[in-house]
């Protein structure tokens, strides 16, 4: 047993997700605070650095399964983190809502957790000194707030996520540059929310880059979703990429 910030991790090789015959990386199941988690893990051969993946509101599933294997294609080792717990994955809109709430209402117990799944994905192998971390949804609330908690990472993307700050945040320790891919017809998140983040972040010396998409809307990025929106995917996945190339491996 592993002690990281006084959280006991404990690993080992698990086998989940009834479609990850398709997927050519692991499960893995960790403890964070004695709960069992069950994230994944796809290595890259000659890795050029790591990007953590925080899940939607639904958790761990094969969609973040998919990006983490287009992103080991492209040369970079991927861990997705569970936020929920071992085999919680909800399907129905209450239970949706009445998870990522709990942890909405306890911002220690999100880094928490956060940070349980970096020292997981080190005990996997991953080298979490080079990388940068990204989210869907509520993954993407969830990575501004291990931004404003201060991780040491190269990065932090936002996809879709919530922008409004917590009374009492601010990012006066964020430790690398924000991304954020945001609709311009999201109902859920205001472009008033988008511009009080990009003030914020401009106001605490933040860099940042921070786009819109014309017609998109909440969830553009869901493959599959009737909200899906193929220009906007092509074009923040494009950026994203292009991020990380010119932010891990230097």
């Amino acid at each position: 047993m592993k002690n990281i910030k006084g959280l006991g991790i404990g690993l080992m090789a698990a086998s989940i997700f009834c479609s990850q015959a398709a997927f050519s990386g692991e499960a893995v199941v960790y403890e964070v605070a004695g709960q069992k988690y069950e994230g994944y893990f796809e290595p890259a051969t000659d890795s050029r650095g790591t990007v953590l993946i925080i899940h939607d509101w639904d958790g761990l599933t094969d969609y973040e399964l998919k990006r983490a294997k287009m992103l080991s294609d492209l040369g970079y080792s991927v861990f997705a983190a569970d936020l929920y717990g071992r085999g919680i994955r909800p399907t129905e809109t209450k239970d949706k809502i009445a998870k990522s709430g709990e942890l909405y209402q306890d911002r220690e117990k999100m880094r928490a957790l956060m940070r349980g799944a970096l020292a997981a994905a080190s005990d996997s192998g991953a080298d979490v000194t080079d990388t940068v971390a990204i989210g869907y949804c509520f993954g993407g609330t969830a990575i501004l707030e291990l931004a404003r908690a201060g991780e040491p990472l190269k990065g932090f993307a936002s996809f879709h996520g919530g922008l409004t700050t917590p009374e009492g945040q601010t990012y006066a320790d964020a430790q690398g540059p924000v991304m954020v891919y945001h609709g311009s017809a999201d109902t859920a998140v205001s472009m008033a929310d988008f511009a009080s983040l990009a003030e914020q972040l401009e106001s605490q010396g933040v860099p940042h880059e921070m786009t819109t998409y014309s017609g998109a809307p909440h969830a553009f990025s869901v493959f599959g979703s009737a909200r899906y929106q193929e220009k906007a995917d092509l074009q923040s996945w494009a950026s994203f990429t292009s991020f990380l190339d010119k932010t891990l491996a230097q």
